[in-house]
């Protein structure tokens, strides 16, 4: 049920959010309740905005930027998988105890049907030997009102109320790292390895729940970590780098083998429904080898190797291995990461007019262009429309040779099949599909390169048009 919440002044009067929509309020009832909130010693769940916290329900879970999404588990279970990544075998322990006085008050439509509720919590809480008080309104709704809460957003902030802080966020404020400014090169490249780093243990626990395109997006959240170390390699201590970029391909590589069979089943799941075939006894196997792998991959995200990556990305964004490099200006330094990234696609797509092995060379080319439109989306916030424009000719390059490197994995795994005789016909049909898939993916590549080679991409950035104001620093 969608929900938000505001903190409020103790005594003051709340709007009527009933004159939004056609409800009625209901009789309000009050509660008192208690609630123990559990942290690490350091406060880790808490510097990263997540609130724990534990009563004669259970586990209650609240996770940033997910406004509205509580995770609950009976008080039998461990803690919320979410948390893995997070607590890395890091015991849980007390470190606050709430006391609510709650008063609900249903909303109720013009069917007599609860279709909301208005919860208003004058809290006491203690951690630590200190003792604070405040007050929070929530309001939650269903269908129809859910489509006024915006309104009644806007009705709250009129009265005074502000965004809720995090359960702890008054008693443990987040200890993320102050926002950086961008001076530096160093600067651009370390915030932007702690958003994808934030990104990554985002998708951790859907990729434990096997959620549709977890994999996927969290796959490419470490392929961006690695393409930016790579990219700014000259910016950092070579040696504490190159541990972490291997251990990050060994992630890529096990999140990848579900990926590619996750692909692979999809992609034949609907080309079989184009040509109007039922599905074959091998496509059965091929989900039976995702499902397998899947279990692989839980077991690699329970183990000490990946906590080991997740740690050493935290030390990483803490206290970064800068060389003297990483220390010049961001404006001077980062058009010309971005614009070298780009020159090496368009080496490597010359070398395609000589190449022995073309598939291989297209290879290479789109793995250039994955790096030099990842360089170009870290450098945006500083660099604006020049460094967004290039990402987007450098994602489409990357999306056409990834269309045609899609066909030629399908075909490999269609060649490796060994049908029955009624089967064989329709490994036929599919392989003639995926060949006119792999040419109009070349036809396609051939479009969208005319286009990418215009130098008014590479221009923009090193003429100054793509420096950002102020010496360079975007605030």
């Amino acid at each position: 049920m969608p929900r938000v919440r505001y903190e409020y002044e103790q005594g003051a009067p709340v709007p009527d959010l009933t004159a939004l929509r056609d409800v009625r309020a209901g009789e309000p009832a009050t509660y008192e309740l208690v609630a123990r909130y559990l942290d690490t010693e350091d406060l880790r769940l808490a510097a990263r905005g997540i609130t724990l916290r534990e009563d004669a329900a259970g586990w209650h879970l609240d996770l940033p930027g997910e406004p509205g999404r509580r995770l609950h588990a009976s008080p039998a279970d461990d803690p919320p998988v979410a948390l893995v990544a997070h607590l890395r075998d890091r015991p849980l322990v007390h470190v606050a105890t709430l006391a609510t006085r709650r008063t609900v008050t249903p909303l109720v439509g013009a069917d007599d049907e609860v279709i909301g509720e208005i919860t208003d919590d004058e809290v006491t809480a203690e951690a630590d030997g200190r003792t604070e008080r405040w007050r929070e309104i929530e309001l939650t709704a269903e269908l129809p009102l859910a489509a006024e809460l915006p309104a009644a957003e806007a009705l709250l902030r009129e009265s005074g109320a502000r965004p809720a802080r995090p359960g702890l966020g008054r008693l443990a404020p987040p200890k993320n790292p102050p926002a950086r400014d961008f001076r530096t090169a160093g600067d651009v490249i370390t915030s932007y390895v702690a958003e994808q780093t934030g990104t990554l243990l985002s998708y951790d626990p859907r990729v434990r729940r096997a959620e549709y395109d977890a994999v996927h997006k969290m796959r490419v959240s470490v392929g961006r970590i690695r393409s930016i170390l790579r990219t700014a390699a000259p910016l950092f201590d070579r040696e504490p780098v190159r541990w972490l970029e291997a251990e990050l391909k060994w992630l890529a590589d096990e999140l990848g083998e579900v990926r590619d069979l996750e692909v692979l089943r999809e992609r034949f799941t609907e080309r079989l429904a184009e040509l109007g075939e039922p599905a074959p006894a091998w496509l059965d196997g091929l989900g039976d080898r995702e499902r397998r792998a899947y279990e692989g991959l839980r077991h690699t995200l329970a183990g000490e190797r990946y906590f080991a990556i997740l740690d050493a990305l935290d030390a990483f964004t803490a206290d970064p291995p800068l060389t003297g490099r990483a220390r010049r200006e961001a404006g001077t330094a980062m058009p010309a990461l971005v614009a070298g990234a780009w020159r090496r696609v368009l080496r490597r797509h010359a070398e395609l007019e000589h190449a022995d092995d073309p598939d291989e060379a297209r290879h290479r080319t789109r793995k250039a262009a994955k790096r030099a439109r990842y360089t170009a989306e870290a450098a945006r916030p500083l660099l604006g429309d020049p460094a967004r424009r290039l990402a987007a000719q450098a994602s489409r390059v990357q999306e056409t040779l990834g269309a045609y490197q899609d066909s030629v994995i399908a075909r490999e795994h269609l060649a490796e099949l060994r049908p029955t005789e009624t089967e064989a016909p329709t490994i036929g049909r599919l392989i003639v599909v995926e060949r006119d898939a792999a040419d109009q993916a070349l036809n396609d590549a051939r479009e969208v390169w005319r286009e990418a080679t215009d130098p008014k991409y590479v221009e923009a950035l090193t003429s100054g048009q793509g420096r950002a104001r102020d010496g360079g620093v975007r605030r």
